[in-house]
């Protein structure tokens, strides 16, 4: 007997279910402090389902990551698309975006960044996906420097992302508004002093 649709996409919408979850619980609360049950209890799933997609908590706090990763990556990109033939109006652009993010009442911070502090073992799971994606935004802002004719772009996109990393962990200082003006006016003047 052939299977429905219904039972075909039931265990990828439990998966959906348990990492939609664990993100909410993991950025919410810190991922040493969400343990398993939890998140099979709020999901309102077996615990063996979790198992089943999720060979072990780190295997689930490294998709959280990623998960996190796309729609970081997933915004960039559609911001770069609309400014690929101007440097200057792509940074300003991010920094626009990342400003409102970091503006965000319920903002707590880089989920990377976060996570990266909660482990501090090299080779875990969750703290590879937390360096590339660091190293990811270097690139990405080495990219943006060498359109922009900086001396030494490798330079600039390392105070450029000093510059936002910044940003993610001070988000708590800010005033309402503040954060978008401070990152633009001080990319502005790094841009500035690379061309000197």
């Amino acid at each position: 007997m052939p299977k429905t649709a219904a039972a075909s996409d039931a265990p990828a919408e439990v998966r959906a279910k348990i990492l939609e979850t664990a993100c909410t619980l993991f950025y919410q609360r810190g991922v040493r402090a969400v343990g398993v049950d939890l998140v099979v209890e709020k999901a309102g799933v077996a615990k063996t389902s979790l198992y089943r997609h999720f060979g072990t908590k780190d295997d689930l706090v490294a998709a959280f990551l990623a998960r996190e990763d796309e729609d970081f990556w997933g915004t960039w990109d559609r911001v770069a698309a609309q400014h690929s033939d101007d440097a200057a109006a792509e940074l300003d652009a991010h920094l626009g975006w990342i400003g409102e993010r970091v503006g965000r009442a319920n903002y707590r911070g880089c989920p990377q960044i976060n996570v990266a502090a909660e482990f501090p073992e090299t080779d875990h799971p969750a703290r590879k996906v937390a360096a590339a994606h660091k190293r990811q935004m270097r690139r990405r802002l080495k990219g943006i420097a060498e359109r922009l004719g900086a001396a030494r772009p490798d330079e600039l996109a390392g105070q450029l992302s000093l510059l936002i990393n910044g940003a993610f962990v001070s988000s708590q200082l800010f005033k309402p508004g503040e954060a978008t003006p401070l990152l633009r006016n001080t990319a502005q003047a790094l841009i500035a002093a690379s061309r000197t």
